[in-house]
């Protein structure tokens, strides 16, 4: 934009999943309104929906162990298991659509089916996941899980995994057919394709460096490829920028984003570059995180789809940096601490040491080191056969809660102010694969609670809106039904 002065409805604030979905929505429900994307790199998709810089797994609870924690008691909790999967059929049900639609073309491009599997070594651990499975099985989402501890069945799931395995340590998996591969790099360039075809503004290189109110919604400072800084009116913005975020929920001075902050943690993956070594392996097989990490480290032997290839990575590895985006500053933590959140964050430091002292010592693992971590999935692996690369970054929630201070939370949270004029997403995992709940979060609040007739042509998008499926057995058949004829899966 050359102008010095511009406006629009509605804007968004990077241009990622999050973004991505919600101007898809938006559009869909109120195709009068002009939107605008604001995006500081040269490019969509370059930090966190990355292909390269998230796991891409489809989180549905299938394999992450970190879903079902058991209890005292010796019982499996699984009522996260079953809001992480419904929150999945989700995604799954607004990609039918925009595919059925023909918003977007090609779904083979950023989805494909997969097993998912969860695998265990040691009597405890198996035994576990024997409990798991028998708690997961009778759900109607998690129909059609299987569970083996003998060598030939898993000979026959994970033939790669199994091969010269000469430790006698008892091993057991599960198994789900109907598990997925999602491409967020390429469904992301799809979304947008989609919205500028629509008529929405896409400005590349152009950071947004300041947020004012004004009476009637928002002035953006932003500042153009060039250098120059212009304004930009609007009524209502979504902070959608990943680790960005925090910092501009901050500036704009909201009373919800007080007493907030934000710790970074990067990712770290080995790939696999023999492609022989690839094609014996066609799953994405979870393990249990290690004692003392962030549950986003839990270790997994990865196939995926990237560039039009089968490719095989593990990980991750947890690093430390005190940037919030990959091509972030390192000044972007140690920034964050302002007056109002300055005790939260510094109690969350005194609890959480432990961790800090993890993330140190997994950022100075030597790639031989690396290396034991993989063959404790991989027996045979061999050093020359796999590369190091570096994953993008993830900022994890910071905050008070009501009979605790300085708490660190994993997951992902939308923030909204009190008029609903403005709202962001702060947080990590399950992060992508539950992106259009996120965004159906942020329309009922700031949207439908507004106009309430918004809600009935919603549901004409995504049918379950507003329901329950793990009460509804019929319902998840049929979300499954349309899945598999308009994604493939």
């Amino acid at each position: 934009m050359s102008q010095l002065h511009s406006q629009s409805d509605i804007v968004l604030i990077g241009a990622g999943i999050m973004s991505g979905t919600l101007g898809t929505l938006l559009k869909a429900l109120m195709p009068e309104k002009s939107i605008t994307i604001f995006e500081a790199e040269p490019d969509i998709a370059l930090e966190s929906s990355n292909e390269w810089h998230n796991a891409g797994t489809g989180h549905a609870a299938l394999c992450e162990l970190n879903y079902t924690a058991e209890k005292a008691d010796g019982t499996i909790d699984i009522s996260k298991a079953l809001d992480i999967n419904e929150k999945y059929q989700l995604s799954l049900e607004l990609w039918s659509y925009l595919v059925e639609t023909g918003c977007i073309e090609n779904p083979a491009d950023f989805i494909r089916k997969l097993p998912h599997m969860s695998f265990v070594q040691g009597e405890k651990d198996v035994k576990f996941l024997k409990k798991r499975f028998e708690t997961l099985s009778t759900h109607p989402l998690f129909e059609g899980m299987q569970f083996a501890d003998d060598a030939e069945t898993l000979k026959q799931w994970i033939p790669l995994m199994m091969e010269n395995r000469v430790n006698k340590e008892p091993v057991a998996a599960t198994w789900m057919e109907h598990g997925t591969d999602v491409n967020f790099g390429e469904l992301t360039r799809k979304l947008f394709k989609h919205l500028v075809k629509s008529g929405c503004r896409l400005e590349v290189n152009h950071p947004v460096c300041g947020l004012d109110k004004t009476a009637e919604g928002w002035r953006l400072s932003v500042k153009d490829a060039s250098g120059q800084i212009f304004q930009h009116d609007c009524k209502f913005v979504f902070i959608g920028c990943g680790g960005g975020s925090l910092n501009l929920l901050q500036k704009s001075h909201i009373q919800e984003a007080r007493h907030i902050g934000g710790f970074p943690v990067s990712g770290i993956f080995m790939v696999c570059r023999d492609p022989e070594i690839v094609e014996k392996h066609h799953a994405k097989v979870y393990g249990k995180a290690k004692i003392g990490a962030p549950p986003m480290s839990v270790p997994h032997l990865d196939t995926r789809f990237i560039e039009g290839k089968k490719t095989l990575l593990f990980g991750p590895f947890a690093g430390f940096t005190t940037k919030f985006l990959k091509n972030g500053s390192h000044w972007d933590f140690p920034s964050s601490f302002k007056t109002d959140n300055f005790v939260t964050l510094a109690l969350a430091g005194c609890k959480n040491i432990p961790l800090t002292q993890y993330l140190i010592k997994q950022a100075l693992l030597t790639k031989e080191q690396r290396m034991e971590d993989l063959r404790a999935f991989l027996p045979d692996a061999k050093s020359e056969d796999w590369d190091v690369i570096i994953a993008g970054q993830r900022v994890q929630i910071i905050k008070d809660q009501p009979n605790e201070k300085g708490v660190l939370c994993f997951g992902t949270e939308v923030i909204t102010s009190e008029d609903k004029s403005i709202a962001g997403l702060l947080g990590a995992s399950p992060g992508a694969s539950t992106s259009v709940d996120a965004m159906l979060s942020v329309l009922s609040q700031c949207f439908i609670a507004q106009q309430p007739e918004l809600a009935e042509k919603l549901k004409a998008i995504v049918p379950t809106y507003g329901e329950k499926l793990r009460d509804n057995p019929a319902l998840i058949h049929e979300v499954r039904a349309k899945a598999e004829k308009w994604l493939g899966v």
